[in-house]
């Protein structure tokens, strides 16, 4: 997809410039021979290498995303070889534990993580803000009044 979308169409807008970032995050990954490692597994690796084994809530709690979109990467993970799972505490819960082969591969995903947070810090400079930065005033700003308020406020007639 080459065409931008409508300057309103935000969410639009959002997951293309995501679809962008990855995209070049994981064509790095493949010319260093890893073509299954996505970009959103870094994450999760990084917290696993601080922190060790982790059940999946504070996985997802401790990378900033929900309990759901943790569940899902980490089944992507297990099937690339990277994580292992084991019972928790309770029936209820999984601990995630790195493989042999993630372990093997955190020189490539540490050199990677640098080199992607200068090339950020790079097109930060072409931008009129740092992108990080306007991304965490977004959520900020929701947080406060989220977006359903503000679409009501707008003036949409509440649903019948």
């Amino acid at each position: 997809m080459s065409e931008v979308p409508d300057r309103e169409a935000v969410g639009t807008l959002l997951r293309r410039v995501l679809e962008v970032l990855d995209g070049d995050v994981a064509a790095v990954y493949a010319q260093r021979g890893l073509p299954d490692f996505r970009p959103r597994f870094s994450p999760p690796l990084r917290v696993l290498v601080a922190d060790g084994p982790l059940p999946i809530r504070d996985l997802a709690r401790r990378v900033g995303v929900t309990h759901s979109a943790a569940s899902q990467t980490v089944a992507q993970m297990a099937r690339a070889g990277l994580v292992e799972l084991a019972p928790g505490a309770d029936a209820r819960q999984r601990v995630v534990h790195l493989t042999d082969r993630a372990r093997a591969l955190l020189p490539v995903v540490e050199a990677e993580w640098a080199a992607t947070a200068a090339a950020l810090r790079d097109l930060d400079g072409e931008l009129p803000a740092p992108l990080a930065e306007v991304l965490r005033a977004v959520l900020a700003a929701v947080r406060r009044r989220p977006l359903r308020r503000r679409i009501a406020d707008a003036g949409l007639p509440p649903a019948p």
